[in-house]
């Protein structure tokens, strides 16, 4: 290579480092600076790779460790905050996926199974050290808790007093994870539980767990469903169902609901209605998941039910995403054989990540209670 195109290459290179270096200093990060929450460069490619690739360019070379952050939480909550990823580049491949989104139903029938093989079936050696005894893989109720196990708890508690449940009731648990849930109501609330989840790995967990309990678990679409139920909850299952699906999901849960039932939505939502999807986390973690914004959701629901109650509790969801950090790091010497150092970093920048963007408020945690609007004197828990 001639000098001169190495110059070319060293002028290229520092122009890379000054934009990206002035972004990061509107959020008052440092490349490779003292703070916990500034970012170590391994490798000069990274400032050229994250302004043509933006956020999966930001992930992967995370994931290839070409770069470095000791509060990635704290990262991320500050570029959130100040608007950076507002400021990257959306690369082809993006817009083409929000194209496809559009014109594609990402969560058909068929590809509704793709999430429980990528994510879910990753390994309950990892989901059973990570979460709390009740393998709850959504976000915890830390009004009262001091720890994960309370918080977890007093989710659960909350869903079947926001229920009402009784005993003798028939519950729909639609995407029932590894049965926490469903163990919960019927051994507590003596109720009989039906759950249904795409994953495989969840199935034959909540089986054993919900062993003697009047609990049935199927390996199902919720498409399927064609029952009657006093009571049906969905807990972090909606942000898999897609726009495309809203209207036939709502379709369903009142189809399957007896006339005085109550149904409970416990979802991550957008604060805006858009077509985005975070191109590394849809690559990464869930693929074809989309969270709903309040007007999709009122909108898919109207036909169907009145809204007694609407519960934010979105701050709480970076307690239980911290929580689960510690938990995955403190494991991971345990469980190091069976998975890739790769993997470890990328399963701690989606940790990380996630609690930075609730932390920034940039998205929510929701629990909404329906019902068909008869006057049953509902008075809604909290």
């Amino acid at each position: 290579m001639s000098s001169s195109c190495i110059e070319d290459e060293s002028l290229r290179s520092s122009e890379w480092f000054r934009i990206v270096n002035e972004m990061l200093g509107r959020a008052e990060i440092a490349l490779n600076g003292p703070q916990p929450f500034d970012i170590q460069v391994h490798n000069p490619a990274f400032f050229k790779r994250v302004l043509q690739e933006g956020s999966l360019g930001l992930g992967e070379s995370y994931m290839d460790g070409w770069w470095d952050c000791d509060r990635l939480d704290i990262f991320f909550t500050r570029a959130i905050n100040a608007g950076l990823e507002h400021q990257l580049p959306h690369h082809l491949k993006d817009t083409l996926r929000i194209a496809a989104a559009k014109l594609v139903n990402l969560q058909s029938k068929k590809r509704s199974w793709i999430v429980g093989r990528e994510h879910y079936d990753l390994g309950n050696d990892l989901f059973e050290r990570m979460l709390d005894e009740h393998m709850q893989y959504s976000c915890g109720y830390w009004k009262d808790a001091t720890t994960l196990s309370e918080a977890q708890n007093a989710k659960l508690k909350l869903i079947c007093e926001k229920l009402a449940l009784k005993p003798g009731m028939k519950l729909l648990d639609i995407g029932c994870g590894w049965g926490g849930l469903a163990e919960f109501a019927a051994r507590h609330y003596g109720v009989s539980v039906f759950g249904v989840t795409i994953s495989a790995e969840q199935q034959k967990m909540a089986q054993q767990r919900c062993e003697g309990l009047d609990v049935t678990i199927l390996l199902q679409d919720y498409r399927d469903l064609h029952e009657q139920f006093d009571r049906i909850a969905s807990v972090g299952m909606f942000e898999h169902v897609g726009p495309k699906n809203y209207a036939t999901y709502f379709d369903v849960v009142d189809r399957n609901l007896k006339p005085q039932g109550l149904f409970l939505l416990h979802s991550i939502g957008a604060n805006q209605s858009h077509d985005k999807v975070d191109p590394w986390i849809n690559k990464y973690i869930f693929p074809n998941g989309r969270l709903p914004s309040i007007s999709q959701i009122a909108a898919a629901s109207e036909p169907h039910f009145v809204m007694e109650d609407w519960h934010n509790f979105g701050a709480d969801y970076d307690k239980t995403l911290m929580a689960w950090a510690e938990r995955f790091h403190k494991t991971w010497p345990e469980i190091s054989q069976n998975y890739s150092e790769r993997f470890y970093r990328m399963f701690n920048y989606y940790l990380n990540a996630c609690a930075g963007a609730f932390r920034a408020r940039d998205i929510q945690l929701w629990q909404i209670v329906f019902s068909r609007g008869v006057d049953n004197g509902l008075r809604v828990a909290r």
